[in-house]
């Protein structure tokens, strides 16, 4: 059975449109750029309303409650079959300004794991250890390309109410 992980897609229309990605921390992708960024997302717990997930992997990730309303942007299903749901939610000036200060290592879940390979050795590293908003142009290039969608329908979403032009 496929895994299913939810996230919220924060963006910024003012003073240009922007995406917050989040970075996977951990040795594997240290030196990972383009194409490995993602929404701040995680696993939907048994009986555990998706949006309310993607919420909750929020304050996981970047130590941040949200309470303004979303879009929810459908689902994607990434390339080793895990479905991902999102939603989208304006970020305001003051919580960017908190996400942009926090020290994102310090904040977010930790994991444990055997480093070096083969080494015996156990050792933690945080879930993530960036997170940035970038342009749409930008956005596109950093994040996961499954996930590209969630960029496009937001853009599309906003158009329509003529939020942006």
């Amino acid at each position: 059975m496929a895994k299913l992980s939810a996230g919220i897609l924060l963006f910024q229309i003012e003073p240009e449109l922007q995406f917050l990605l989040v970075h996977p921390g951990g040795p594997f992708f240290k030196k990972k750029d383009e194409g490995c960024w993602s929404i701040p997302k995680g696993e939907i717990e048994e009986g555990e309303d998706a949006e309310a997930a993607a919420r909750r992997e929020c304050k996981e990730e970047l130590g941040v409650a949200l309470s303004m309303e979303s879009i929810f942007l459908e689902q994607i299903t990434q390339k080793g079959g895990k479905q991902v749901f999102a939603w989208a939610c304006e970020c305001d000036f003051a919580l960017r300004k908190q996400i942009e200060e926090s020290d994102i290592e310090e904040v977010c879940e930790k994991f444990e794991m055997e480093w070096p390979p083969r080494s015996g050795k156990k050792a933690m590293f945080a879930e993530i250890d960036k997170a940035e908003f970038f342009t749409y142009e930008v956005a596109r290039i950093k994040i996961n390309p499954a996930q590209i969608p969630f960029l496009d329908r937001l853009l599309v979403h906003l158009k329509t109410e003529g939020r942006i032009s």
